[in-house]
């Protein structure tokens, strides 16, 4: 099974705001690019979103996979296994739990290992992605990031 490189990036005007990812998949000569707006998000939750979408979109279970992020958040919470704690705890008080489920539940069909890059060090596949995610979080049909709004309305104070 031939491996796959995956370049993600999230992005996020005013934190919260609206926002975007970007993804590069590549493997051999095959590259696709992918990404998408939201009208109210975070950065963290489209730098996690983004991987997410990005091993969501791999046709064969069991595929290897780089992932190259600049996100401390995603690349830490997997490599260093914060993520496997906060799952046996339920992902008490902690932010964004239905990504971190979704995200563990694709993680566990694929071989994947995360490499963080610095961002902004002219890595032109990271560039990209943040270009694309960036120009998602522009466009005029912005989706809801429902995750996000149910998040928002559940810590209401009324």
């Amino acid at each position: 099974m031939p491996s796959i490189i995956v370049y993600t990036d999230g992005a996020a005007s005013g934190n919260p705001g609206p926002g975007g990812y970007g993804i590069v998949l590549k493997s051999g000569q095959h590259r696709k690019e992918l990404s998408q707006g939201y009208r109210l998000t975070t950065n963290n939750r489209m730098e996690l979103l983004a991987v997410i979408v990005a091993l969501e979109t791999l046709k064969q279970k069991g595929s290897k996979v780089t992932v190259y992020t600049d996100s401390k958040y995603v690349a830490d919470a997997v490599e260093k296994k914060w993520v496997f704690d906060w799952e046996k705890k339920k992902f008490k008080k902690k932010k964004n739990p239905d990504l971190w489920i979704r995200f563990l539940k694709i993680f566990r069909k694929h071989n994947v290992r995360f490499i963080w890059i610095k961002g902004h060090a002219d890595n032109p596949e990271n560039e990209r992605c943040d270009q694309l995610a960036v120009l998602a979080s522009r466009e005029n049909n912005l989706l809801e990031d429902t995750g996000y709004t149910d998040q928002l309305e559940n810590n209401s104070l009324f």
